[in-house]
């Protein structure tokens, strides 16, 4: 992994638009040049952090995804900030599309007839070993062709065998936490359960 400097990230922020912020910065920009910057902070000691970067397990997580079939950001560059020690970024090309979350809150009439392909989309993660313990609407892409698609993929596992009933029942717990925090009460998740369960 390459070394980018304070002053390199100052002019990325400077001359692209974020997107995404928290209490310790930015963490996603989208620049001029139409890729995307994220930058994944961490608790860890910079030593630690090194051993096992955020922004290199993001990458593999997309890497997997894709080659699973599964739609996801292609990774351009890693690399090191050099301050403040211990941050890891990433270079990527985003997914085209909208998140369900998005769709939910500019059209909740739309969200009914997607329901069983999202649980067709959701059952086929789960049958391929892919746990995404953060799984939720705002990281759930419907793209231009219809397709669904995985973004802020860093919260993933890749099991040996199909997701077992305690996994999937907490994947679903996640989501109706989700829906509360972010008072998204109508959607429709007993429905998508519903189509989930019954899903070939």
């Amino acid at each position: 992994m390459e070394i980018v400097t304070a002053q390199q990230l100052e002019r990325w922020i400077a001359s692209g638009n974020v997107l995404e912020r928290d209490a310790r910065g930015p963490k996603v920009i989208a620049l001029p040049d139409g890729l995307f910057l994220k930058i994944f902070y961490t608790r860890r000691k910079p030593f630690l952090a090194r051993l096992q970067p955020p922004a290199r397990t993001f990458a593999r997580n997309a890497e997997r995804l894709r080659q699973a079939g599964i739609p996801a950001p292609e990774t351009q560059r890693l690399f090191w900030l050099d301050r403040p020690a211990g941050l890891s970024a990433c270079l990527y090309h985003p997914l085209p599309g909208q998140s369900i979350e998005q769709l939910l809150r500019r059209n909740p009439e739309q969200i009914n007839p997607l329901l069983p392909s999202l649980a067709l989309f959701i059952r086929r993660l789960h049958r391929r070993g892919i746990y995404f313990r953060s799984l939720h609407l705002g990281n759930i892409l419907q793209l231009p062709d219809g397709q669904y698609g995985l973004i802020d993929i860093l919260d993933l596992q890749f099991k040996f065998a199909a997701l077992n009933r305690w996994q999937v029942r907490r994947n679903f717990d996640h989501l109706r936490n989700y829906l509360a925090r972010q008072k998204l009460q109508n959607f429709p998740i007993e429905q998508l359960l519903a189509l989930y369960q019954d899903a070939p």
